[in-house]
């Protein structure tokens, strides 16, 4: 196998964290971006190139604010300038904001998009004119099972993952010309720093109007709550190992990989499996089954 020149946003913590180091360990050259490197992430930066180092496998760190254009650009423009190519692009960075969907304001559910549907679509365009120049290329974008399921007080983190996926899969479609996969993995409820960093909505007057229903997010939030099983915790390393192997795969991948935690089915396959027999239906009847 031949090692490829990836890039993981959002690669401080998280899927992101333990994406960098699989692709690193299978030989990849992995450029791990992230803001802050200078300041607060840099002991996280320490830390991956150590662990790399360790096993005897390069990596890189590169400053990147999926939040802002000129970030995105110059960092892609940097890794093309070194590597010539960008082989893989893994949209993995993404807050998480869980609390009464109302009480959230404009500016706050404009700052969660901004990273977790914009910051993909900043990241996208920069790397897919050079792409389709090389007639290859791989889009993976992490969205959640809350991209195709609804639970209450996630209204507007779900809206922000409904709408990447949607991106996604019209990349799928209008890529599939030019040698440029777009896939979308959505992973299940894994122990995360997202809960517990998740920002409390900005209106507090109507927070206040939802009484007792507005202290629910904060048990959701609780780790007391989460359920896991001690003696047999999620291992989010599976989602780590599932988008390297979208990665390294050398067939058409599906467009979309689900990872739930080992024993549990939140019935998110079968709703795939349905809802894509009709979207195939439907582009096949549009005169488009060749986009598939």
């Amino acid at each position: 196998m031949n090692g490829k020149v990836v890039v993981v946003t959002g690669a401080s913590s998280g899927f992101g964290k333990l994406t960098v180091l699989e692709l690193a360990r299978r030989g990849h050259s992995v450029i791990a971006t992230m803001r802050d490197v200078d300041g607060r992430n840099g002991p996280v930066r320490d830390e991956l190139i150590e662990a790399a180092k360790a096993e005897g496998k390069a990596l890189q760190i590169l400053e990147m604010d999926v939040t802002d254009e000129a970030s995105v650009n110059a960092a892609i423009d940097q890794v093309i300038k070194q590597h010539g190519k960008i082989d893989a692009l893994i949209n993995n960075a993404g807050t998480m904001f869980v609390g009464v969907t109302e009480a959230y304001t404009i500016a706050d559910v404009e700052r969660q998009f901004a990273v977790n549907f914009f910051g993909a679509v900043r990241a996208d365009r920069a790397v897919l004119p050079h792409m389709r120049a090389a007639g290859s290329g791989l889009l993976v974008h992490v969205t959640s099972l809350m991209g195709r399921l609804i639970f209450p007080f996630f209204g507007v983190y779900s809206a922000s993952k409904f709408a990447l996926e949607a991106l996604a899969e019209s990349y799928r479609y209008e890529l599939s010309s030019f040698g440029v996969d777009s896939v979308i993995v959505e992973p299940g409820p894994f122990p995360s720093n997202l809960l517990p960093s998740s920002p409390e909505p900005s209106d507090e007057a109507v927070l206040a109007s939802y009484g007792p229903v507005a202290a629910i997010p904060g048990q959701i939030k609780d780790p007391a709550n989460q359920g896991y099983d001690p003696t047999n915790p999620p291992r989010p390393q599976l989602v780590a190992d599932a988008i390297a192997g979208l990665v390294e795969a050398t067939e058409r991948r599906p467009l979309r990989t689900v990872v739930m935690p080992e024993g549990m089915d939140l019935g998110v396959e079968r709703l795939n499996q349905a809802v894509g027999a009709i979207q195939n239906d439907m582009l096949g009847a549009l005169g488009m089954g060749g986009m598939i």
